[in-house]
C-alpha cells in the first residue's frame, strides 16, 4: 500500500535543502512551496537535453507560459531560463486543491561543450520551449589531411 522511501545521506541532504528553501520562501512572502519538483525527484521546469552533429538541443516543459513570461540567457556554456507563472485564480476564492506551481523560477543548465552564443535560437510551441545551441566551430571535428 505504501511505497518504501530509499534512505541515505543524499535523501537527508535533499530534504534539508527543500525545507530550508520552503522557509526562505515563506520569509520572502512566497507561501506556495514547490514540493512537486521535490516529490517527483526533479526540478522545474523538466528538461530534455541531447546533442546533434551541429548543436546541443534543450527542451523545457513550460505549459501555459507565453513569450512575455520567459527569458533565455546564454553565458559561456551555461543556459539559463527564467520565467514566471502567474496565478490563474479569479477573485479571492479559496483553492480546494493546488498542485501547479506559481511564481518565478530559474533553471540553469551546464551544456557539455562550447557553444556559439550569437547563433542560439529559442522557439516556444505547444508548451515546449526548444533552445538550439549551435556548437562552437572549435568543438566541431575537423578532418586533417595526411601527407605522405
Amino acid at each position: 500500500m505504501f511505497e518504501t522511501v530509499r534512505s541515505g545521506p543524499w535523501v537527508v541532504r535533499r530534504l534539508r535543502d527543500e525545507v530550508d528553501r520552503v522557509f526562505s520562501n515563506l520569509a520572502e512572502g512566497s507561501w506556495i512551496p514547490d514540493l512537486h519538483g521535490f516529490l517527483a525527484g526533479g526540478t522545474y521546469p523538466p528538461v530534455n537535453l541531447w546533442e546533434t552533429e551541429a548543436a546541443v538541443v534543450v527542451e523545457l516543459e513550460v505549459p501555459g507560459l507565453t513569450l512575455a513570461d520567459l527569458e533565455v540567457l546564454v553565458v559561456g556554456n551555461e543556459l539559463t531560463v527564467k520565467g514566471q507563472r502567474k496565478d490563474t485564480a479569479v477573485g479571492e476564492a479559496p483553492y480546494h486543491r493546488r498542485e501547479r506551481m506559481v511564481g518565478e523560477f530559474t533553471r540553469s543548465i551546464q551544456v557539455p561543450l562550447a557553444v556559439a552564443p550569437d547563433k542560439v535560437e529559442a522557439l516556444l510551441k505547444d508548451g515546449i520551449l526548444t533552445v538550439t545551441l549551435p556548437k562552437d566551430e572549435a568543438t566541431k571535428p575537423r578532418k586533417i589531411a595526411i601527407r605522405g
